[in-house]
């Protein structure tokens, strides 16, 4: 029987997005929910376009402080296509770096760990849909970047 195939990566594209106001919900039944507008970006690589604003990210910030990430925003190509995506990861850290990221305070990505899965949707590039993607996140006062890499 023939062993499955090792995954490799591949980088496919990056992003820029830009937030809007921290929006703390507070203690909710599903936990101490937050929520950060995505207002507009950047994407380049695999596809070159920009952010459009409407989407957010909904946060969930654990008893343990790690942040767990679930951002849908949509991106218009620079020729009109507009695809769908979603990231689903985890923020975490040192409490007082998680802190100082919070105040919005330069923070080295080395001291904090925010990665993510992504998944793509686009009716006018289905081979998108067909793969996962996996991001490495910096964390910037007004915006959030990321390097997305294809799972092979």
């Amino acid at each position: 029987m023939s062993a499955p195939p090792v995954p490799a990566l591949e980088w496919a594209f990056e992003v820029e997005a830009d937030l809007g106001p921290l929006e703390d919900h507070g203690q909710t039944r599903a936990g101490h929910r937050r929520v950060i507008p995505i207002i507009g970006g950047a994407v380049r690589g695999a596809f070159e376009g920009r952010i459009l604003r409407g989407g957010a990210d909904w946060q969930l910030v654990r008893p343990d402080g790690a942040i767990e990430i679930d951002g849908r925003y949509t991106a218009q190509a620079d020729d009109g296509d507009l695809l769908y995506l979603h990231a689903v990861g985890v923020r975490s850290g040192p409490p007082e770096v998680l802190d100082a990221l919070l105040r919005g305070d330069p923070v080295d990505p080395a001291d904090y760990y925010f990665r993510a899965t992504v998944t793509i949707e686009s009716a006018a590039r289905p081979e998108f849909e067909r793969s996962l993607y996996v991001a490495s996140y910096v964390r910037e006062a007004h915006r959030v970047r990321y390097a997305a890499y294809r799972v092979t």
